[in-house]
């Protein structure tokens, strides 16, 4: 399921985002003001190793807008098109701090640090900007399927350890709640995510 509509203009459909509360990804439209924010669905604490062994946590995210994804690095189909999808939404706010983009390994046991720092080099990622993560798969995972619910389209219910693969693009906001899901794969989908960012920024 996606949060967005085909659309050629880089204009978001609507002046305010919905939230994202579960699995099912309906959306809920809701004010600054309303007490369900108090108790919805958060991203949950992380702990992780970005491409420069540095930890990452949901610390590092801390005041900002951030997309996810999921790929590895050995990845012969729909990783590298995510990659350089990402690597747009990077050039696009290249200039603005306050969005940063989380790429996490779905196999970390062989993505080590030193293998992100080839691949991120080889893709011209930025450091500051986009960190490509890895640690305990198990954390990984569940990060995907429990926090960003990035199988959910799929329509089948997976254990933990069965292999995590997903398209999409997950877009998350100031107080680490989820604003949107994307096909990482759909150029119109990521003119539609960039809108979207956009409007986000603007919001406090």
């Amino acid at each position: 399921m996606c949060s967005c509509r085909s659309s050629d203009e880089k204009q978001s459909r609507v002046d305010r985002l919905p939230y994202y509360n579960e699995a099912t990804f309906t959306p809920l439209w809701l004010a600054d003001t309303d007490t369900r924010l108090d108790t919805l669905h958060q991203i949950f604490p992380f702990q992780l190793y970005n491409q420069d062994g540095d930890t990452i946590t949901e610390k590092t995210f801390t005041g900002k807008v951030y997309v996810a994804d999921f790929f590895f690095t050995t990845c012969p189909g729909i990783c590298p098109k995510m990659t350089a999808n990402m690597g747009l939404l990077q050039q696009e706010f290249l200039d603005n701090d306050e969005l940063l983009l989380l790429s996490h390994s779905v196999t970390p046991r062989y993505d080590s640090v030193d293998i992100l720092k080839q691949y991120a080099e080889s893709k011209g990622v930025i450091s500051d900007k986009w960190h490509l993560v890895t640690g305990e798969q198990q954390e990984i995972y569940t990060l995907g399927r429990k926090a960003y619910f990035v199988e959910e389209d799929l329509g089948i219910e997976k254990d933990i350890d069965e292999f995590l693969h997903t398209e999409n693009f997950v877009l998350v906001d100031k107080n680490r709640h989820i604003r949107g899901i994307y096909n990482g794969l759909n150029r119109t989908s990521l003119k539609q995510l960039i809108a979207d960012v956009k409007l986000l920024l603007q919001q406090r």
